[in-house]
């Protein structure tokens, strides 16, 4: 498959020019953020076939409009720990897209959150958002907050801080957020009922990945790892292949990776490999699920705790090392950039045959083009792992009808929303001069449903 390095050479010069001069613009405007760079330029070159075949969206200057957000909002979140003393943190939303709905995207918890991650990770989710075919726009949030370590009361305490300033912000038809790393049931139970305390009103579909007691949908703790799943399945089933015998990798422990592992296994592979940010486990006869689930989700303990229940396993400290480990697919679901060049070469020359993304962005640029160059089958993370945000989008529907899905209700709908992103993915490479080049068709998806919107919707 061609690199964008072959896809610059072989697109018009006049859109080449057009979207080095808006790239530099973003560069300009946003000096010192390398993660919104980095998700920029991959999305604005993979463009360059749209804007070689059809002018109309450079005349329109829709790469410089899509690329500011409507709204960046940053603010003080004072807390008071369990010794009494007085916290500071900071917190994001950046509402970046309304063009096909009200704002959606996740908010994340940890200390590395800042402006670059959380425009990265807002200017992703309008294309993943769009996507989904579903009626939702794209935004992001966060704060620096470390939520490891700290009890019930202190992430009470910072989560209703954080929801005092961000409630004027959003509402059901207007922004709504939903969990990501760092924030999950808990968290999203204090912040909804802060929520409906400053508002004075119960609007349930103010959040999305709420308990099940309040509003939350079936299937939506399983979405983003059981979606990866059926995406990278259509996937293998093209080229003649299966999760059934595989070898599979994951990263990360946290919903992503464990229900990723479940429905892999599901499917018939043999999960080898697991990590979360300390180090990674590994055992060659296949993970224990329940005891991984039992380690993270009740004892919510480290992942080196598996070893003493499971001696013939290994456990390793850090987590680049776990790419080192011979699979067939390689699932990482843990954060952004765990996927360097190095790492890839390794990947690839264990003889992985597939790379699905479960998390944003954690393949750097020259990982990507390494796979692409040795025809590795690449699911990008804004269509792989839409599953999650596509059945918050099916739970924003439940609590507008007031009803309440069955599980596989709900699961086969998100089987049927990532079936159609393969496939829309798939046809827009096709359409556009780069068959099986599943980076520049998802990006091409997406991008043409928004910016046929923003053109109809007017200069706004």
């Amino acid at each position: 498959m061609q690199t964008i390095e072959e896809v610059k050479k072989k697109e018009s010069k006049v859109a080449v020019d057009y979207v080095n001069e808006v790239f530099e613009k973003v560069k300009i405007r946003n000096p010192f953020e390398a993660e919104f760079h980095q998700a920029v330029e991959e999305i604005f070159d993979s463009l360059l076939p749209v804007f070689s075949k059809h002018p109309k969206y450079m005349n329109q200057n829709i790469l410089e409009r899509i690329v500011e957000p409507e709204r960046v909002i940053s603010f003080r979140v004072p807390w008071t720990d369990d010794k009494g003393k007085v916290q500071v943190n900071r917190g994001f939303r950046v509402q970046y897209s309304s063009t096909l709905g009200p704002y959606k995207g996740g908010i994340r918890f940890h200390p590395s959150v800042n402006t670059s991650i959380i425009k990265f990770l807002g200017f992703e989710q309008i294309f993943k958002n769009s996507l989904t075919g579903l009626p939702i726009g794209g935004a992001k949030g966060g704060a620096d907050f470390d939520p490891k370590g700290k009890s019930d009361g202190e992430i009470m305490r910072f989560t209703q801080s954080f929801m005092t300033e961000l409630y004027k912000h959003i509402g059901p038809d207007t922004d709504v957020p939903a969990g990501d790393i760092g924030v999950g049931a808990r968290e999203i139970g204090f912040m909804f009922g802060q929520y409906k305390r400053l508002r004075g009103a119960y609007e349930a579909g103010v959040l999305t990945g709420k308990g099940l007691e309040y509003g939350g949908s079936l299937g939506r703790k399983e979405a983003t790892g059981y979606g990866l799943v059926y995406f990278v399945e259509e996937m293998l089933r093209d080229k003649g292949l299966s999760f059934q015998g595989s070898t599979v990798i994951t990263s990360g422990s946290g919903n992503v990776s464990i229900y990723a592992m479940e429905k892999a296994m599901q499917l018939g592979a043999k999960v080898v490999a697991c990590s979360d940010s300390n180090g990674y486990i590994y055992d060659e006869n296949g993970l224990n699920l329940e005891t991984i689930k039992r380690i993270k989700e009740v004892e919510e303990k480290r992942i080196c705790e598996y070893v003493y229940e499971h001696p013939h396993a290994q456990y390793v400290e850090g987590c680049s090392g776990i790419w080192s480990i011979p699979c067939d697919v390689a699932l990482p679901c843990a954060t952004q950039n765990e996927i360097d060049e190095c790492s890839a070469k390794i990947l690839v020359a264990n003889g992985v045959n597939a790379v699905g993304e479960g998390a944003n962005m954690p393949s750097n640029l020259e990982a990507i083009d390494i796979f692409l160059e040795n025809d590795i089958l690449f699911a990008p993370g804004k269509a792989a792992n839409a599953g999650g945000v596509s059945v918050s989008a099916l739970e924003m529907s439940q609590n507008s009808a007031r009803l309440a899905w069955p599980f596989e209700e709900v699961d086969e709908k998100l089987q049927t929303i990532m079936k159609n992103i393969y496939r829309n993915t798939v046809n827009a490479a096709e359409e556009y001069g780069y068959p099986g080049n599943l980076v520049i068709g998802s990006n091409i998806a997406g991008f043409i449903r928004v910016a046929d919107a923003m053109i109809v919707q007017g200069v706004v």
